[in-house]
């Protein structure tokens, strides 16, 4: 897991396998990303693309925690606030079967984690091994517009 502002996105771009890392740094610093509608944007085909979404911010307790295993994830906010919380998979309970289709995995809320507070222009990398929780309320529900950017690992 890694927590960092947008002013540092080029620090990452050498991570990972095939530029891949590199290719989603360059499309986010290279859009408006405030004036980008709701919806998947391919970047590198099935290797990286980038998800565009709003929503109303949901009390912890309701928010979900999850996990991937073949894609990292690049949680940028573009505009509001939200606490996402971190635990490590495999101090996670899971709720149900992997589904390979979505590359996700749910967990229960039995382990508080590392809650971090991101504002606009804020954004969190998750690894397959990090399980995450996004979409918690910073206190009262608020609107939240944000980028996930995912990155093939394999």
């Amino acid at each position: 897991m890694i927590l960092d502002q947008a002013k540092n996105l080029d620090f990452y771009k050498s991570l990972g396998i095939e530029g891949r890392y590199a290719k989603a740094v360059e499309w986010l610093k290279a859009n408006d990303l405030a004036a980008l509608e709701n919806g998947k944007y391919e970047i590198d085909g099935k290797n990286v693309y980038a998800n565009v979404m709003t929503y109303t911010t949901l009390p912890w307790e309701e928010a979900k925690y999850e996990a991937h295993e073949n894609y990292t994830d690049i949680q940028y906010v573009i505009d509001g606030t939200e606490i996402m919380t971190y635990a490590p998979v495999d101090g996670l309970n899971p709720v149900g079967e992997y589904n390979p289709e979505k590359d996700v995995v749910k967990f229960d809320n039995a382990n508080p984690g590392l809650q971090v507070v991101c504002n606009a222009g804020d954004f969190m990398i998750f690894f397959p091994w990090d399980g995450h929780k996004p979409k918690a309320a910073n206190g009262a529900p608020s609107f939240v517009k944000k980028v996930v950017v995912k990155i093939l690992e394999k």
